[in-house]
């Protein structure tokens, strides 16, 4: 049912969601079908489009979803989406670009750590890369694309926090481990692709600004999702508001940014956080 104001009313649109699978990928489709939209539901294989939608749909039975398979990484598999969805008579007017490689951090003592910058495998960062702002670039060129010869759409980047601050590695310092060379870090390639998705969202904002094509950004603070209690407390020490966010507490902001609440915003990035990046 789709949700009171009608600034925000998505009935009778057809959003796009890269890396629907994931965590947040699941709250922004969810966020987009409450507010009326038909939802594609995308992510690298079909199972896992499959396994989103069914889990969506346990929960929203009447939520308006399709799955389908996409790796970002691939020019031809976007367009062979975008083809599958024509033949289908259906047009993606908003485009969510989720899709990204989050490594954890974990300890393994003995050399250096793989996550740390001198040691950091080219092929990894080329993966990471391609993932989380490629992908991006390449969905917008095709979706995006079509969406300036319409003269209307609207392009979201899930972007971070840690696309405007650095990573704090104190963070995931490991106490057992004595050696500094040692010590797990945030691997660079997240960091490094969040702030290339805010510089991305300002590039094409300016680029399609005369084709009706809206780009904004949104970085989100860390989400709980039982991590390691000591890890918690650390990162809550660092966030004004003294917690980390709920899995379904960007929803609204996903909302109006996608829908006519935010029709005279583009190439803006809103940082939700808790206030981490104003300390």
């Amino acid at each position: 049912m789709a949700i009171s104001s009608s600034r925000y009313d998505l009935t009778g649109r057809t959003a796009l969601v890269t890396g629907a699978g994931g965590l947040l990928g699941k709250q922004h489709v969810a966020a987009l079908a409450e507010s009326g939209a038909c939802v594609v539901v995308t992510d690298v294989g079909l199972a896992q489009a499959d396994a989103a939608v069914t889990a969506l749909k346990q929960a929203t039975p009447s939520a308006d979803l399709i799955a389908l398979e996409i790796n970002v990484t691939s020019l031809d598999s976007v367009r062979v989406a975008n083809e599958q969805l024509a033949d289908r008579g259906i047009t993606v007017e908003i485009l969510v670009n989720n899709a990204a490689i989050d490594p954890k951090v974990t300890s393994s003592p003995g050399v250096m750590h793989s996550s740390r910058f001198e040691a950091f495998p080219v092929p990894q960062w080329q993966t990471e890369i391609a993932v989380g702002l490629t992908g991006a670039m390449l969905c917008a060129q095709v979706f995006g694309g079509e969406m300036a010869k319409r003269g209307r759409g609207v392009i979201l980047n899930i972007a971070s926090d840690l696309g405007v601050i650095a990573p704090d590695q104190r963070l995931y310092r490991q106490p057992q481990v004595t050696r500094e060379e040692e010590q797990p870090v945030k691997p660079v390639t997240y960091s490094v692709i969040k702030h290339g998705l805010i510089g991305l969202t300002k590039y094409l904002a300016t680029y399609w600004a005369d084709h009706g094509v809206r780009v904004n950004a949104i970085s989100p603070g860390g989400v709980f999702n039982n991590q390691d209690p000591a890890f918690v407390e650390r990162l809550t020490r660092l966030i004004p508001m003294g917690r980390m966010a709920d899995v379904d507490e960007y929803r609204a902001a996903v909302q109006f940014l996608c829908s006519d609440a935010s029709s005279y915003m583009t190439g803006q990035n809103l940082v939700m956080d808790g206030g981490r990046s104003v300390w």
